[in-house]
């Protein structure tokens, strides 16, 4: 069941009301300018909306939450439209509004001695990178899209990244959390206490909700002391079971400077050497598997971290564990290297239709799954070809399941790339894992959700969406469906 909030009572009075709070900058209609925010970014989803919104405050966003629930029209919140699940596309009625907080960049504290920084969700996670690094810090969570990415977009799907592994989601990174609820009131925890004891912790619930409880406008978020040394390494393998045991291996030798174990299959750096043409292989030989290993330290200089690795490293050879290795000899090469990791998304993309899936086992289980699930979906759909490549370190992978040759791409994913979808997740369900590692569930994976997830917990999800939102205006048909309001 696909449920939509009620259409607006008059669209016209409404964005006449609308342009007149927010002004000719903070509200368009003009269909050109609209447009490029319309489509989801892998260009699945495109639907059409009332007006663009682009307020400048949390006040501002406030007064347009209260307009938008006087006259029943729905909200899409959308920071830099770098989702993969469809979560902030508008849907086809065009009855909506997109509620854009690019405009809301500004940095409202810094205290670096304390290590935290607050920040409206505009902010784009490049310029939070800079803005720390300029101090001495940094900010322990980066992604692909981090030249796209805001803090407000990253905040409510709960991001993850290569970081993960010892830093945590962005769950772990935030301190405190303002937010419009869907009565235009603004929910500030701000402050960021380290004991408070008062009740439920609210700012969690936001967390990761994905715009359907409430609208982050802004956050205070944990920095970290830079690091002074790094070491990146790359490393060869003949399976993925062999790359689990290197991950334990690494992690007993080098304890928390552990940062990043990402793990790329032969076909996955295939593919990114014949996308990027500047692009080289670290080994001289082509390996089954690829482990990309990353350490830092704020104590450690490079020397002795490098030290360190390598040690590790050449025990595990010795062993017969990894059949060969190569450590960055500087940062430019260690940026290569993780510009290998980073653009296997659009390598695989450029080759033709697939389908994507964000998924998570526990860490232990995760080779014993792709090596069962790998062939499993490629005997139930001949000529796909199974692929597994990312966060090992903390038991997620993007398993991409690429489509016949030949298959044209957008008719393909619409027929059997739906039915590949449910028979990957139906697998994910049965080892015990998740359908959205870190992605989020927009409106790409709600259905499935509905059809796979614990019955008492999407329950208790449909509650809380009905206790703050109960005319269904935010974000509606993403993440949780809940029956339409009546219009009063």
């Amino acid at each position: 069941m696909t449920a939509t909030a009620p259409a607006p009572v008059s669209s016209a009075a409404f964005l006449d009301e609308a342009e007149r709070l927010l002004g000719q900058r903070g509200l368009t209609r003009d269909p050109d300018r609209m447009d490029a925010w319309l489509t989801d970014w892998r260009g699945r989803y495109t639907g059409r909306a009332l007006a663009l919104a682009s307020p400048a405050s949390t006040a501002e966003v406030s007064a347009l939450v209260k307009l938008c629930a006087r006259h029943r029209v729905p909200i899409v919140p959308q920071g830099g439209n770098s989702g993969m699940a469809g979560g902030a596309t508008p849907d086809a009625s065009g009855n909506a509004i997109i509620l854009s907080l690019r405009r809301m960049d500004a940095v409202r504290q810094m205290d670096a001695a304390a290590g935290q920084i607050t920040c409206e969700a505009g902010v784009i996670l490049q310029h939070l990178h800079d803005l720390a690094g300029d101090a001495g810090l940094r900010f322990p969570l980066t992604l692909g899209g981090k030249g796209s990415a805001t803090i407000g977009g990253l905040v409510s799907t709960n991001a993850g990244g290569t970081q993960v592994l010892r830093h945590g989601t962005m769950r772990a990174q935030v301190l405190g959390l303002e937010a419009v609820l869907a009565d235009g009131s603004v929910f500030d925890a701000l402050t960021p206490l380290k004991k408070d004891n008062r009740g439920f912790d609210l700012k969690q619930l936001l967390i990761g909700s994905e715009g359907t409880l409430g609208i982050v406008t802004a956050a205070c978020l944990k920095l970290l002391p830079a690091p002074t040394g790094r070491v990146t390494a790359w490393t060869g393998l003949a399976s993925i079971t062999d790359a689990r045991t290197l991950l334990r291996r690494v992690e007993r030798d080098l304890g928390e400077a552990l940062e990043g174990f990402e793990v790329v299959p032969a076909h996955c750096l295939n593919s990114v050497l014949g996308h990027l043409p500047a692009a080289r292989a670290p080994l001289s030989e082509r390996h089954a598997w690829n482990a990309l290993i990353e350490c830092v330290s704020a104590s450690d200089d490079s020397e002795t971290l490098r030290e360190k690795l390598e040690a590790s490293l050449a025990a595990a050879m010795e062993d017969g564990l990894l059949a060969d290795a190569v450590i960055a000899a500087n940062d430019r090469q260690a940026e290569d290297f993780w510009q290998l990791r980073d653009s296997i998304s659009a390598a695989e993309r450029a080759l033709g239709p697939a389908m994507q899936h964000d998924i998570s086992v526990p860490v232990e289980k995760m080779p014993e799954f792709i090596l069962a699930a790998s062939p499993a979906v490629e005997q139930a759909f001949p000529g796909t070809r199974a692929v597994a490549f990312g966060h090992l370190g903390d038991g997620n992978v993007h398993f991409h399941v690429l489509a016949p040759t030949g298959a044209i791409r957008g008719e393909w994913e619409e027929a059997e790339g739906k039915a590949v979808s449910a028979r990957v997740y139906d697998l994910v369900t049965q080892w015990g894992g998740s359908i959205s590692a870190e992605h989020g569930i927009g409106q790409l994976k709600v259905a499935e959700l509905a059809r796979l997830h614990d019955p008492v917990a999407l329950a208790m999800m449909r509650n809380v969406k009905q206790a703050l939102d109960p005319l269904g205006l935010l974000n509606p048909g993403k993440l949780v469906i809940t029956p339409p309001a009546a219009c009063t």
